[in-house]
């Protein structure tokens, strides 16, 4: 059978001992398409973001570019603009055909906590080979606020597959047919493009921006923090912005997107010739996002946007990202806002958990 592994075939990845871990498993851990990953006790302050590269190990690269070494133990503070590898408390000895792809948790990419993993022998970021045996480690770099981390922290999840998953665009113009995957006319071309919403219909608020100075976030800490302290709201009633060099911001697609139950998908670049601004794709969406078999009616894709060189005015319905489809191997047997808890479940335009609601 090809496709994404659902929930009960992690478990059972599991209890083969294709995936084992320092640390008794947590409740929760296990997500419907994919399984959290959980930070160790030390994380490696590193001269630079590195990949080990083929024939060579994380341990032999961090003899090269290690700074010093901060205990997690008793909770410890990353700081923004430092790059940190932590050794995770799972590791893999994957079967051959099985592969894996890692990326950042909603709630990490919307801190703006670039986190990616990494593994011995790795030419890529958040790719995994098939049958690869060894450890896993997650590269943190804080670029917009400090944050204050303990072991067993999960910041990124890991997703597993068997042969090729993606559906083609004419599979997706057939499930879209099937079950609307969006409002509106899809735009599908590599996957089920999106856009940016600058018009709302009630008030002026279109986003947040980060901003420049702000305290430490305890991850720990859920609706917690007062909104003001940390970004700066977003207004506008000319249907655009323009976006700052170097400037985070969160907003809030367009349309509504849905993910049936037999599919998963994950949120990818589109064509960088839009703009010069990447929305940082930290994201898997699970099987049941915004379907109405799991309690939703569609929900809205939060966009995580970074300008890059020179100002850029983004306008309302442009196409700034897309959803790659890929299918389930077999049905999972929970679903995202259904059988566990899911933060963002019926979303709009939202902070990460760790703020208080307007």
């Amino acid at each position: 059978m090809t496709g994404v592994l659902p929930s009960q075939r992690i478990k059972q990845l599991i209890d083969d001992g294709a995936i084992s871990a320092t640390d008794p498993y947590v409740t929760g851990q296990i997500q419907p398409a994919s399984l959290d990953l959980r930070l160790g006790t030390v994380a490696y302050r590193v001269r630079a973001s590195f990949l080990s590269g083929e024939g060579r190990t994380v341990a032999d690269r961090l003899e090269e570019f290690e700074m010093h070494r901060v205990d997690l133990t008793n909770g410890a503070v990353l700081e923004k603009g430092c790059v940190y590898v932590v050794p995770l408390m799972e590791s893999l000895a994957l079967p051959t055909g099985i592969q894996a792809v890692a990326n950042a948790k909603s709630s990490t990419g919307r801190l703006d906590l670039l986190t990616r993993t990494i593994t011995d022998g790795g030419v890529e970021f958040d790719r995994i080979a098939p049958g690869y045996t060894g450890p896993l480690y997650a590269e943190i770099c804080p670029r917009s606020f400090s944050v204050l981390v303990r072991p067993g922290m999960r910041l990124n999840q890991i997703r597993f597959r068997s042969g090729h998953a993606v559906l083609t665009d004419d599979e997706l113009r057939a499930l879209h047919t099937e079950t609307p995957l969006v409002t509106g006319t899809p735009v599908i071309d590599e996957g089920l493009g999106f856009s940016v919403d600058l018009a709302p219909e009630n008030g002026t608020l279109v986003g947040y921006r980060a901003k420049p100075h702000t305290g430490v976030i305890d991850l720990d800490n859920l609706n917690h923090y007062d909104p003001a302290e940390y970004w700066e709201e977003i207004h506008t009633k000319d249907r655009q912005i323009i976006l700052d060099p170097g400037a985070f911001y969160i907003l809030v697609s367009r349309e509504a997107v849905t993910i049936p139950p037999m599919q998963a998908a994950e949120m990818a670049p589109y064509l960088a010739m839009v703009g010069e601004f990447r929305v940082h794709y930290a994201g898997f969406f699970d099987p049941g996002f915004g379907h109405a078999e799991a309690g939703g009616q569609g929900s809205r894709g939060v966009l995580e946007v970074r300008c890059h060189e020179a100002p850029f005015v983004l306008e309302h319905g442009q196409v700034v990202g897309r959803l790659v489809y890929e299918q389930m191997e077999t049905l999972p047997d929970q679903l995202y806002g259904r059988e566990i808890k899911s933060n963002y479940q019926g979303q709009g335009l939202k902070l990460s958990k760790h703020f208080r609601s307007a």
